[in-house]
Parts: structure tokens; sequence; C-alpha cells
């Protein structure tokens, strides 16, 4: 029988835990707070932590969580963006050129990276949306881009007993 994630997390010396949660979420803020809340006694609890810390933090946190993420569609991504983005690996030239041009225009807006949990989703669903999200006001777009982490952020989680 193999750990459940929070099992996992447990037995992890205090300095491996914080890398391994970095690597799930880029903000050290959220990280210092996982690592202040363990043991956790079960994955369920471990889950809702991590989505409660998330929340708790402010957009400064966010922003510093974003950044660790490579663009979408960007070319040579590795780990678990590679395998979050394999949807992209089907898209063509017109698709991904519009990816860094909708990319660019995102960032110039917004003043961050465009982050969506890519996972299951073709190219043209992730510019679709990139074209549908760029028309928000840059508060709800904060907010939807925190929600978007919060997905990826659990998902990584999941992934810890599977890699």
């Amino acid at each position: 029988m193999r750990d459940t994630v929070a099992q996992h997390l447990n037995a992890l010396s205090d300095d491996r835990c914080r890398d391994v949660l970095h690597s799930c979420c880029g903000s050290r803020r959220w990280v210092r707070h996982m690592l202040a809340l363990r043991p956790y006694p079960d994955d369920e609890t471990l889950f809702r932590r991590a989505g409660t810390t998330w929340w708790d933090l402010d957009p400064a946190d966010w922003l510093e969580a974003f950044a660790h993420h490579p663009r979408i569609g960007a070319r040579g991504t590795k780990g678990w963006a590679e395998q979050e983005q394999a949807g992209m690996a089907g898209a063509g030239t017109d698709t991904r050129d519009a990816l860094v041009e909708g990319n660019r225009a995102y960032e110039q807006r917004f003043g961050h990276i465009f982050l969506i949990c890519a996972t299951g989703r073709s190219g043209e669903e992730i510019l679709t949306a990139l074209y549908h999200r760029l028309r928000n006001d840059p508060g709800t777009e904060l907010r939807l881009a925190a929600g978007e982490q919060a997905k990826i952020t659990e998902l990584r989680l999941r992934k810890l007993v599977d890699s």
C-alpha cells in the first residue's frame, strides 16, 4: 500500500518538505505556513489547509507563485509544467503564435503571466480562455488567476505520491 500525500509530506525533513511544497506552489509564504501546519492528519485536511492558506495570502504572494510558472505554450517546458501543458503538443503553429501574442497582451494588461490549469486542455481551449480573460478587469483577473494557481497546487500535491 502506498503512502498518502499527508504521510509522504509528514515523513520528510523540514528542508526536504520545504523544497517539495515549493515545487507545488512558488509562494514562499504559502510554503512557510504549510510547514507550520504539519503534521497533516490525512489528505483531506492537507488539501483543505493548502486551499485555506492560499486564499489567506496577499496578492503579492499570489504574484510570487505565478512567477514560478513558464508561459503557456513556451517551448522547452520541463517537469510538471510539461505534463500539465501536454495538450499544447498537438497545437498548430497558428495556435502557438496566437498564444505568444496573447501572452504578451495579457502580461501588458495585467502585469503577470497568464495562468491557467492546463491539465486536460487543448491548445485551442487555452487560447480561447486567454482571449476571454483578456476582457476582465485587473481585480477580477487576479482572483481568477489565483483560483487557477490553487487548482494547480492541489494537482501537484496529489502527484507527489505518484512521482
